[in-house]
């Protein structure tokens, strides 16, 4: 990419708006004492009036197109999350606006959660929390197949090797699974995988996999990859993990093949509309764990973000054109 037309300021004369409803941002920044005007904003609303002084925007989940309306002085967007598919890459490139995305802030988290899900529906511990609270105390099961299992000698199937996918993989090794993965490029793979498949050969990996793990992004390809097809070529005793995008997955056929256990359950942290409706099934499946899109929240987050911010800023004001997580 060609260097940008508009002048970076310096660090005395920036001025940062991080754009969220939760994440303490600014209290985070400014325990990095970088002497850089910053100010938080926690609506659409604030964040309109805020952005014609910003020269920087941090943000995510509360992106709208509008705000470009406000962004005159706007040279680059950190994205606060590892997508970024909510951004007008076109407009933005076209108003010469740079864009980095926070790949790898949540490598950790994310596949930290996914073996908390994996975990969860092994042992069934979410069953286990519902009788709890019923105060029931379950005897011992005769039924082989209803007790909780193991993982060593398990196959883990991973959709997508990229930082998250890779950990889950070493993660998977750790508790002796066998680990096969789908990846765009098979040709510079280095890991723990047993086996890497190209894309083209998931239903291979479904047909192998006792988990399923979804750490791919959102992409033409990735839309609606796991579809009635693609569910009726996985085990009935297998698990799905969503950890990626909802639109990964084809609701309606999910709903479906757990109703009729056609696949033995499935832990989700992210849907297709962000909040499951009110009558979804989702809420009340037994054999469903549902997180609210918290895979990737740690008490690390913010500093995370903070880290992968202050490179590129770095790498801006000494006039580089190559960006830590580059989008545009």
């Amino acid at each position: 990419m060609t260097s940008p037309s508009k002048l970076f300021p310096s660090t005395a004369d920036l001025n940062i708006c991080f754009a969220h409803a939760a994440y303490q941002m600014e209290t985070s920044f400014a325990r990095r004492n970088t002497g850089i005007d910053h100010v938080q904003t926690w609506s659409l609303e604030e964040t309109m009036k805020e952005l014609p002084t910003a020269d920087i925007l941090v943000i995510s989940g509360m992106w709208e197109n509008t705000l470009l309306e406000a962004s005159s002085r706007l040279l680059f967007i950190q994205s606060i999350g590892a997508g970024y598919d909510q951004f007008p890459l076109d407009e933005l490139r076209r108003r010469n606006i740079r864009l980095a995305s926070a790949r790898g802030v949540n490598r950790n988290a994310v596949s930290d959660h996914t073996f908390a899900l994996i975990l969860a529906l092994f042992r069934h511990l979410h069953l286990g929390r519902d009788r709890q609270r019923q105060k029931v105390w379950r005897q011992m099961i005769s039924d082989i197949p209803a007790r909780e299992d193991e993982l060593a000698g398990k196959t883990l199937g991973i959709v997508g090797m990229g930082h998250i996918g890779s950990r889950v993989a070493r993660l998977g090794k750790a508790f002796e699974m066998r680990v096969i993965a789908t990846k765009r490029d098979t040709s510079n793979y280095e890991g723990p995988a047993d086996e890497v498949l190209a894309a083209d050969q998931l239903p291979d990996l479904l047909t192998q996999a006792d988990v399923v793990v979804l750490n791919c992004p959102l992409t033409p390809e990735t839309q609606g990859l796991i579809d009635r097809e693609a569910l009726a070529t996985m085990k009935s005793s297998a698990l799905l993990i969503n950890v990626a995008r909802g639109a990964c997955v084809d609701e309606e056929a999910l709903i479906e093949a757990l109703d009729n256990n056609a696949i033995a359950g499935a832990g989700l942290d992210t849907f297709v509309g962000e909040i499951p409706a009110e009558d979804n099934p989702f809420w009340t499946l037994e054999n469903v764990l549902i997180t609210p899109h918290s895979a990737g929240e740690t008490q690390a987050y913010e500093a995370n973000v903070i880290d992968i911010l202050l490179e590129n800023i770095a790498r801006l004001e000494r006039g580089e054109t190559e960006l830590l997580n580059q989008i545009i």
